[in-house]
C-alpha cells in the first residue's frame, strides 16, 4: 500500500489541488494555514477577488495580450477586494489577497504588489494631509490607472543610496523639474512598457534646492494617460520580452519633466515662500531611511507569497509523486515515494511550506501604513538602506525568498521532465522567487548589512552562550535546535567581529577589512536568519496544533543539515553529527509519510494546483 495516497494501486493518480483523493485535512493545520484573524466573509471576498479563471491564460496570446489581460485581472481584483486603505492597514488581509494572486499567477502578484504597496502606499503614508495627490490616489483606488515604481537606476549598483535622478525646485512655478541626467540614471526595471495601459508612478528622486541635496523623496507622476499616451518629458524604452516574470518591463527617463508642488509627497517637509527648506527627518541620510519606510509592507507580502508558492509547489510535487510507479531494476514497479530521495523531497517541501507559513503569520502581526515613520531605530547601513528600516524584517524577507527558491527548484527537479516542460506553474514560481531575491532589497546586501550590525553590536545582542546541548543533545528536542543555531550564530559573529577589528587595527580601511570577509559576513547573517526562523517555528509549536510538531521538526533538521558545514567549522558539533542528523530525518520522514496527503490537504490549495502532467487526465 502506498502510504502517500492511501490507495492500494501504485498506478493511481492524484487529483488537482495537490492532495490525493480522500485526503482529509487536519482541522488544526487548516486553521494554522488559513489566517484565523480573518473572518469567513472577508476570506471569501479575498478569494473571490482572484477567481479560479485567473489561474490560467487562454492559448494564443501575444506577450502584450497576456500583459493586458494581467492588468485587466488586476482591475477586477482591486474592484472586488476591500478598499485599498483598508487593505494597507490590515496586513493579514492584504497578504491573503497577494498570496492567492501569487499562486494563481506570479505576474499578477507582482503588478498587484507594486500597485498597492509601492504606488498607493507612499501616497497614503507620505502624502497624508496633502490634497495634491488626491487625483492620483482616486485613479489608483478606482483602478482607472495602475501603480508602478521608479526607484532603482540601471547604471550603478546600490543606486537606492544616492539616486542620480533629481528633482529641482523651480521657484518660478513653485513646482519641481525631474531629470534623469543620462541613460545610466534611467529607472529600471519598471512595468511601464504596455502602450495601452494607464500608469501612475511613485518616483524616487534626490531633491535639490538652494544648491544642496536634501535627500531622497517620492513624487507622484502620471506616466501614461487613459489612452496609454506618454506626456512630454517622459521617455519609455521597452525592454526585450522575458519569460522569467512576465510583465511589461521598460526603462524610464525623465527629461526636465515639470510637476506641480503637490506631486511632492512631503512627509512633513516643506519649502517656505521665502525659499527656506525644512525637513523633520533632520538629515539627508535620515530622509532616505524614512522614504524607504514603505518597505515593511512589501517584505510582509513577499514573505507571505514565498510561503504560498512553497505550499503550492509542495502540493504539485506530491500530486506528481503519489501513486507513481518506477521501473528501476532494484525493485521494478516500486512506488516512487518508497525511494528516500523522493520521499525526503516531498516531505521536506511540505515542511518548508509550514515553516514559511509560520514566518508569514509572525510578520503579519505588525502594522503597515499607519505605523510611525521608519528611521528612528534601525542600525547604520553601508550597502543598502533596508536594514535601517527594519533589520529583522528585511532579513526574514531574504531568508523566505531563499527558502522558497530552494524548495520550488527542488520540486521542479523532482517532478522530472513534466516539472519543466508540461506546466508553466513551477517555472513561474521559480521565476517569482528568483526575482525577489533582488527585488524588494537585494538578499546579499541585506545579509552584509545585517552582519555589519551584528559585528558592531549595533542594536544587536548575541545569543547567550550555553553550557552545552540540552536534553542530552536529542535532535528531536526544539531546545537542541535552538541551542545549535544560537551557538553557531554567536561563534560566527565573534569571529567576524575579531577579523574586521584586527584588519582595521592593522591599518586597513573599512572597505578592505569588510571586502576580505564578505563570505563569512553572509554566512553569519544567514545563521542569524536561521535562528530567528527556528525561534518562530518553536513558538508556533507552543501555540499551534499538535500535528504541527513533527512537520516543523523535519524542517528544523533540514535547516541544520544545510548549516552543517558551519556547525562543524565552528566546533558546535563533533564529527559524525551528520550521521545522527540523517538518521533523525529518516525517522521524521517515516512518521510523516503516512500523513503526506493530509498535510497537503491542509494547505487548502485551489483545484487548479495539480500534477505537472495533469493535462493528460491522469495526474
Amino acid at each position: 500500500m502506498n502510504t502517500f495516497t492511501g490507495m492500494d494501486s501504485p498506478a493511481g493518480g492524484a487529483p488537482a489541488g495537490g492532495a490525493p483523493a480522500g485526503a482529509v485535512p487536519d482541522a488544526g493545520l487548516l486553521g494554522f494555514v488559513r489566517c484565523t484573524s480573518l473572518d469567513a466573509k472577508t476570506r471569501a471576498r479575498l478569494d473571490g477577488a482572484v477567481p479560479d479563471e485567473f489561474f490560467a491564460y487562454p492559448d494564443g496570446l501575444t506577450a502584450r495580450d497576456r500583459q493586458e489581460l494581467t492588468y485587466e485581472r488586476l482591475r477586477r481584483a482591486g474592484l472586488a477586494a476591500p478598499p485599498a486603505p483598508d487593505l494597507l492597514d490590515d496586513p493579514p488581509a492584504l497578504c491573503a489577497l497577494l498570496e492567492r494572486a501569487a499562486i494563481a499567477d506570479p505576474a499578477l502578484f507582482h503588478v498587484m504588489l507594486l500597485h498597492y504597496t509601492l504606488a498607493l502606499g507612499p501616497i497614503l503614508r507620505f502624502g497624508a494631509g496633502q490634497e495634491g495627490p488626491r487625483a492620483a490616489r482616486d485613479d489608483l483606488e478606482s483602478m482607472t490607472s495602475f501603480g508602478t515604481l521608479l526607484m532603482t537606476e540601471v547604471g550603478r549598483s546600490n543606486s537606492h543610496l544616492s539616486p542620480r535622478t533629481v528633482a529641482r525646485h523651480d521657484p518660478s512655478t513653485g513646482g519641481f523639474v525631474l531629470t534623469t541626467p543620462d541613460a545610466h540614471a534611467a529607472k529600471f526595471p519598471t512595468n511601464t512598457a504596455h502602450p495601452r495601459v494607464p500608469k501612475t508612478a511613485a518616483v524616487y528622486a534626490t531633491l535639490v534646492h538652494g544648491g544642496r541635496e536634501h535627500g531622497v523623496f517620492v513624487f507622484v507622476v502620471p506616466l501614461r494617460g487613459a489612452d496609454g499616451a506618454v506626456p512630454p518629458g517622459v521617455r519609455i524604452v521597452a525592454a526585450p520580452e522575458t519569460t522569467g516574470l512576465q510583465v511589461d518591463y521598460a526603462a524610464v527617463l525623465l527629461d526636465d519633466l515639470a510637476v506641480p508642488y503637490e506631486a511632492w509627497l512631503r512627509d512633513g517637509a516643506r519649502i517656505e515662500p521665502g525659499g527656506a527648506f525644512h525637513d523633520p527627518a533632520g538629515s539627508p541620510a535620515a530622509r532616505l531611511t524614512r522614504s524607504m519606510g514603505i518597505a515593511p509592507a512589501v517584505w510582509r507580502a513577499v514573505i507571505s507569497a514565498s510561503a504560498a508558492i512553497t505550499r503550492a509547489s509542495a502540493g504539485t510535487l506530491l500530486a506528481h509523486s503519489a501513486g507513481r510507479a518506477t521501473l528501476g531494476r532494484l525493485a521494478p514497479r516500486r512506488p516512487l515515494t518508497d525511494y528516500r530521495n523522493q520521499q525526503e523531497a516531498v516531505l521536506g517541501a511540505l515542511a518548508s511550506g509550514y515553516a514559511l507559513t509560520a514566518v508569514a503569520a509572525h510578520v503579519q502581526s505588525r502594522r503597515t501604513s499607519a505605523e510611525p515613520a521608519a528611521g528612528d531605530g534601525g542600525p547604520d547601513t553601508a550597502w543598502a538602506p533596508w536594514s535601517a528600516v527594519d533589520r529583522d524584517l528585511a532579513l526574514l524577507k531574504a531568508a523566505a525568498t531563499a527558502q522558497a527558491q530552494e524548495t520550488v527548484s527542488a520540486c521542479r527537479v523532482h517532478s522530472g521532465a513534466p516539472g519543466f516542460a508540461a506546466a508553466e506553474r513551477l517555472n513561474a514560481y521559480r521565476g517569482l522567487a528568483h526575482a525577489y531575491t533582488s527585488a524588494g532589497g537585494d538578499n546579499e546586501l541585506i545579509l552584509y548589512d545585517t552582519a555589519r550590525a551584528m559585528a558592531e553590536l549595533d542594536r544587536y545582542a548575541p545569543p547567550e552562550p550555553g553550557a552545552g546541548p540540552p536534553d542530552g543533545g536529542d535532535l528531536e528536542s526544539p531546545r537542541v535546535w535552538l541551542f545549535l543555531a544560537r551557538d553557531a550564530e554567536r561563534r560566527m559573529r565573534d569571529r567576524l567581529a575579531a577579523r574586521v577589528r584586527d584588519a582595521r587595527g592593522s591599518g586597513e580601511d573599512a572597505f578592505t577589512a569588510w571586502n576580505a570577509n564578505l563570505v563569512l559576513a553572509a554566512r553569519t547573517a544567514a545563521a542569524c536568519a536561521d535562528r530567528i526562523v527556528l525561534e518562530i517555528c518553536v513558538s508556533a509549536l507552543d501555540a499551534g496544533p499538535p500535528a504541527l510538531r513533527p512537520v516543523l521538526r523535519l524542517h528544523a533538521l533540514n535547516r541544520l543539515d544545510r548549516r552543517a558545514a558551519d556547525l562543524l567549522n565552528e566546533g558546535v558539533v563533533p564529527p559524525g553529527m551528520l550521521d545522527e542528523l540523517w538518521a533523525a530525518r529518516r525517522a521524521a520522514c517515516d512518521e510523516l509519510a503516512p500523513r503526506a496527503a493530509e498535510l497537503a490537504a491542509a494547505f487548502g490549495l485551489p483545484a487548479a494546483i495539480g500534477a505537472p502532467a495533469a493535462f493528460l487526465g491522469g495526474g
